[in-house]
């Protein structure tokens, strides 16, 4: 389930590994989101940049997830849908000890790190 309807489409995800993964994402420009964010210049909003990475993780994982820390993050370039809607999540999953599941993750657009950030979720 995406809590943006037709905000972005995954138009891949291979598995790189046991535990790293690399989804290609193609955000949709006419998305009613980039309206008011911002108007005559959209950029894609950063909570949903957090909330693409969560819905790749749960479609990889097939688990339901809650956010429960993100950590690390950082917002490197701004992420324009009209030139560069296709986005790669590069994400590194694991298990702590309680059972929580890590992710790192990357986000590029060509060559341009845009985001890179760890988030911890609960298994709900």
């Amino acid at each position: 389930m995406t809590l943006l309807p037709d905000f972005y489409r995954v138009e891949h995800i291979r598995s790189l590994s046991d535990n790293l993964y690399v989804a290609e994402v193609r955000l949709n420009p006419s998305h009613a989101i980039f309206d008011g964010h911002f108007p005559g210049n959209p950029v894609a909003p950063g909570v949903c940049m957090m909330q693409i990475v969560k819905e790749l993780t749960e479609t990889v994982e097939q688990k339901s997830l809650f956010l429960v820390r993100a950590s690390n993050v950082k917002f490197t370039a701004l992420i324009n849908p009209n030139e560069n809607p296709v986005l790669q999540f590069a994400l590194e999953i694991s298990y702590d000890n309680e059972g929580q599941l890590k992710v790192k993750n990357t986000t590029t657009f060509g060559e341009t790190m845009a985001l890179k950030l760890t988030h911890t979720y609960r298994i709900v």
